[in-house]
């Protein structure tokens, strides 16, 4: 039997992918949907092409690797790690990692990201070389709590330490669970009777 990454047995439709899709468009109606019930949620045109335009970049991306690689530990470390990028940046935008939305201070949020982009591509998106990449971010998203708590955020809104400490570890957990993925992928690809 013979099994396409892109489309699923024998030609046919691959259900996970469908379902991946439809649920990137129910998250984009969320929001609409939403704003017909109250006014707390208040969406622009902007808000709705900058949520589609993180959508499609982080499905497309993942399925740029799901079809270049076929284990599933990679797949999942590619998968937990473009979820916590993408709800980072989206929390961030929306309502600030650290202080506000408006706080300079979040822009050491670009700079974690920035060191995990780095190091895959540094990796050359290998297994071994994405694990290190993401437990540098992991490190690169404590540094950026610690830079933010010893400046005081820089912002006129304090930053709440517990709360940041807590997103922190959040963060940096989901860096390190995709970190372990890779490095159990890094170990299967290296066993002598692994599949070429």
């Amino acid at each position: 039997m013979v099994v396409d990454r892109g489309v699923g047995v024998r030609g046919g439709p691959n259900r996970w992918r469908i379902a991946a899709w439809s649920g990137a468009a129910l998250a984009l109606l969320l929001p609409w949907a939403a704003m017909q019930v109250t006014d707390e949620v208040a969406w622009d045109a902007a808000d709705f092409a900058l949520f589609g335009a993180m959508l499609i970049g982080a499905g497309g991306a993942y399925e740029l690797a799901a079809r270049t690689r076929g284990d599933r530990a990679y797949r999942a470390g590619v998968g937990v790690a473009l979820a916590a990028a993408f709800v980072l940046v989206w929390m961030t935008l929306a309502v600030g990692l650290i202080g506000t939305e408006a706080d300079p201070a979040n822009l050491l949020v670009g700079g974690v990201l920035m060191v995990g982009i780095v190091g895959a591509i540094a990796g050359r998106f290998e297994p071994r070389g994405m694990a290190s990449a993401l437990r540098a971010t992991a490190w690169a998203q404590a540094l950026a709590a610690v830079v933010a708590l010893v400046a005081g955020s820089g912002s006129a809104e304090p930053v709440r330490p517990g709360q940041l400490l807590a997103l922190t570890g959040f963060f940096a957990g989901l860096w390190l669970l995709s970190a372990w993925l890779f490095g159990r992928a890094a170990r299967e690809k290296a066993r002598p009777d692994a599949p070429a």
